[in-house]
């Protein structure tokens, strides 16, 4: 029986000297390099190292070390194709049979503070994806091995079969093309990031990791996963998050505290944000959490059973011991006390998510993507308000300093609210809500009709302009004393007359906020 042989080149040597040993005892010789050589000759593995194997010393700072053709012949022979192995004897070149090999850290690379741009070209791998895609590509006679945890599978089957089969090595290659794949999207990211402005570029690579699975994804007959964009987003963001306590995140949760995360960034004053179904039902900032919470609850005293509850300050004790009495999937803050995670840690089910800075200043960027079947939309993140100083006061009656303060308030809040949405607003507190309906005047009556007499008062904000006069009608009726909306329709002046018949006022922000 022809020997075998197994080159091996890792940076991450997770268990590599045991592996190494195994394959030994199994009479498989060692090809290896550069450190991971060193390491496999101090544990007193017989090895040959790559220059031994070509004739060439590993040369120009480690970065030509695999790249040459007695290796990848080696490994891109076709074992059942004379031609090839002739070839092969002709030359005086030894199959290979194994590649066991992992990539430069450019992912952790540049994530550090710091770091210079020559450092990170330095830890771009060239000759490990040759290598795994050499292997990969000939998977019928090549098993490559691209992370720890497939090692002690494979001596399993080696021990017991001597062999692998056809099926685990295509699944082998696939992990190994994914690899690769992963780690060039990264690159291309990080090198499009520094060197152009590119927002939309023509061809888009972005990569995930699985977090973890999910029991099901929107519905029980459904499968579902969640993800984190790589490289790691440095914001505040949901796949950051670190989960105290409580079951595991739902498809469902992952989605409602991504959009209550995303709304509670707006502010800088002590807020809270109450979610169901990806849409705010209850939003207030206060001198305390506590008072936060009660404004936002006050909003919409049905909706938040089941839902989300997002903090940008440290949540205490007397938060805590208030949120026990409510049924709540998950609750968010930069940080818990220790009288707070001993409260709730009698609802084992209830899902806490510690997410650092989220109560500081965020720099928030990047895009967004969403899918549909076939491909995907992406577009700049909606991270824009409209400069107050371009408002335009269009009714007879003006606003009072007050009235804009807390026309300010519910801007930040519309944005998050589905389309079409309007709200009601008194200080820096939410009294209704109206959302995710496909007429205007719909939502307002929605909200209205919650709000009641909490409407009489109040500010209303709406995403997008007034089609007709007839959500005015509704929401003055109801007892409004002031309106801010984009503008843009072609029956503003119908509008503006309605607003002056009311006696109410109305400004102008100029800028919309659908979110469909």
């Amino acid at each position: 029986m022809e020997k075998k042989y197994a080159l091996i080149s890792v940076f991450n040597k997770e268990g590599i000297v045991d592996f190494a040993k195994e394959l030994s005892k199994l009479g498989i010789s060692i090809i290896s390099t550069g450190g991971t050589a060193r390491d496999l000759k101090t544990a007193g593995i017989k090895i040959k190292e790559i220059s031994e194997l070509t004739g060439f010393p590993e040369m120009l700072d480690n970065r030509v070390k695999t790249l040459h053709p007695i290796v990848h012949a080696g490994i891109l022979a076709k074992r059942d194709e004379q031609l090839h192995m002739y070839t092969l004897k002709k030359h005086g070149i030894k199959t290979i049979d194994f590649v066991v090999c992992n990539l430069y850290p450019f992912e952790e690379t540049i994530q550090a503070p710091k770091i210079s741009i020559e450092e990170v070209i330095e830890n771009i791998d060239i000759g490990g994806p040759t290598l795994i895609r050499a292997a990969a590509k000939n998977h019928k006679d090549v098993i490559v091995l691209t992370k720890p945890q497939q090692y002690s599978e494979i001596l399993k089957v080696l021990k017991a079969h001597k062999e692998i089969s056809l099926e685990q090595r295509k699944r082998l290659a696939v992990e190994a093309f994914s690899h690769t794949a992963q780690y060039d999207a990264i690159i291309s990211q990080y090198f499009r990031n520094k060197w152009t402005d590119e927002i939309l570029p023509d061809n888009y690579s972005f990569t995930m990791r699985k977090i973890q699975d999910m029991r099901y994804g929107e519905n029980p007959h459904q499968k579902g996963a969640f993800y984190k964009a790589i490289p790691t987003v440095g914001e505040p963001c949901i796949s950051n998050a670190k989960q105290q306590q409580g079951k595991k995140l739902s498809f469902n949760n992952v989605l409602d505290a991504d959009c209550a995360i995303e709304c509670i960034k707006e502010f800088s004053d002590l807020t809270c944000v109450i979610v169901k179904h990806a849409t705010p039902c209850g939003i207030a900032s206060a001198d305390n959490l506590l008072q936060a919470w009660r404004d936002a609850y006050a909003t919409d005293i049905y909706s938040p059973f089941g839902g989300i509850v997002c903090f940008n300050r440290k949540l205490n004790e007397d938060v805590a011991k208030e949120l026990f009495n409510y049924f709540l999937e998950v609750t968010i803050a930069p940080e818990f006390s220790d009288k707070a995670l001993s409260i709730f840690g009698k609802k084992k089910n209830l899902r806490l998510l510690e997410l650092k800075n989220l109560g500081s200043g965020i720099d928030r960027k990047g895009i967004e993507i969403r899918s549909m079947v076939g491909g995907f939309l992406a577009q700049e993140r909606d991270i824009w308000l409209s400069d107050r100083k371009n408002w335009k006061i269009v009714t007879k009656k003006k606003p009072t300093q007050k009235d804009l303060e807390s026309m300010w308030f519910a801007v930040k809040c519309i944005k998050h609210v589905k389309s079409n949405a309007v709200l009601f607003v008194k200080d820096k507190r939410t009294v209704a809500i109206g959302g995710g309906q496909t007429s205007r005047v719909d939502a307002a009556w929605i909200a209205t009709h919650k709000g009641k007499e909490n409407i009489k008062g109040s500010i209303m904000a709406s995403d997008a302009f007034f089609p007709f006069r007839d959500a005015v009608d509704v929401a003055t009726k109801a007892g409004v004393k002031a309106i801010i909306q984009p503008g843009g329709s072609i029956r503003d002046k119908e509008v503006i007359q309605a607003a002056d018949e009311h006696d109410i006022a109305m400004v102008f922000s100029g800028q919309r906020y659908f979110r469909h």
